[in-house]
């Protein structure tokens, strides 16, 4: 039977709705996103932001418009929901229950995207060890998850992995025993389904040293009282990367720890969290900016929407 034109209607209007819903979603997961912040932070304005805060579809909800921090949460409500669960919310809830729930910015440090053989580790937090969080939200492909943690299992001591519900099943079966894996609740907790096993023995000091910059090498290497000889930079990393092959595991995994808590600390960012909103903590831990850009950054966070909407 031909289909009438009135279903064909409908059917066509179902389809822009969800189109509309699409475009709509990734404005709103991109208000969090490094550019954004950096746009803020370093100009006090955002003509991305204004762009995105038309295509979000935000502002029928708003009344009163408020500030940007304001829309800020709003957005983050929106992401937090099942439906719309982002990698960012998932993110963020290790920043918060974990980075600054368990710990603090003066005891660990938190890296995000850091390199590991051909892979990016989702979130790292270093303290007394490194673990790290590997990110499968409701809409991420667990088609690369095995390769992930055979590679993360040769450079952190603890690896685990963080899913939405529809992927809890699907986590036991690829990650082997030893691998944690958590599941991030529709109430915003992180329930710990799988402890994961602490083994430092099995990180590979190669793999190490091929994760982390060749002066971040040379500390750790002079902190084990390994000289450095003086040769060209031609053959400095050949040098480097064999001497660090002769570190034992638990060496080259706690100069790890110890020095990437050093060289890439967060400390300085305490007093720009105590002024911005919760659902930016993450972002921002997440961004490098400069200490001269915090001021304009919480005084941009604090602008009256109405105001943002003409930074276009």
């Amino acid at each position: 039977m031909l289909e009438s034109k009135r279903a064909r209607d409908v059917r066509a209007r179902g389809g822009k709705m969800e189109c509309q819903r699409q475009i709509e979603s990734a404005a709103i997961a991109r208000f969090f996103s490094s550019s954004v912040v950096r746009e803020l932070a370093r100009w006090g304005a955002s003509p991305t932001f204004a762009r995105l805060v038309r295509e979000s579809g935000l502002l029928c909800d708003a009344a009163p418009l408020g500030t940007v921090g304001d829309l800020l949460d709003r957005a983050f409500q929106h992401l937090k929901q099942a439906e719309h669960r982002h990698e960012y919310v998932y993110k963020a809830a290790i920043a918060k229950k974990i980075l600054l729930g368990i710990h603090s910015l003066q005891t660990a440090s938190m890296l995000t995207e850091f390199r590991v053989a051909n892979c990016k580790a989702d979130v790292v937090i270093l303290n007394g060890t490194a673990t790290v969080y590997e990110i499968k939200s409701e809409r991420d492909s667990l088609t690369r998850l095995r390769a992930q943690i055979e590679a993360y299992l040769r450079v952190f001591a603890t690896v685990n992995v963080i899913v939405g519900e529809n992927h809890v099943e699907s986590a036991f079966d690829i990650a082997p025993v030893g691998v944690g894996v958590l599941l991030l609740t529709n109430r915003y907790s992180i329930s710990v389904l799988r402890e994961g096993v602490e083994d430092v023995h099995r990180t590979c000091p190669h793999a190490i040293f091929d994760s982390i910059t060749l002066r971040e090498a040379e500390s750790i290497l002079a902190n084990n009282g390994v000289p450095i000889p003086s040769v060209p930079n031609t053959q400095r990393y050949g040098m480097l990367r064999e001497a660090f092959a002769c570190l034992t595991p638990d060496a080259a995994h706690r100069g790890m720890v110890s020095t990437l808590k050093q060289t890439r600390s967060l400390l300085s960012l305490q007093s720009l969290l105590d002024n911005l909103p919760e659902s930016l903590y993450s972002a921002s831990l997440s961004t490098r900016l400069r200490k001269s850009d915090h001021d304009r950054l919480i005084q941009a966070v604090q602008s009256p929407l109405q105001t943002a909407l003409q930074w276009e």
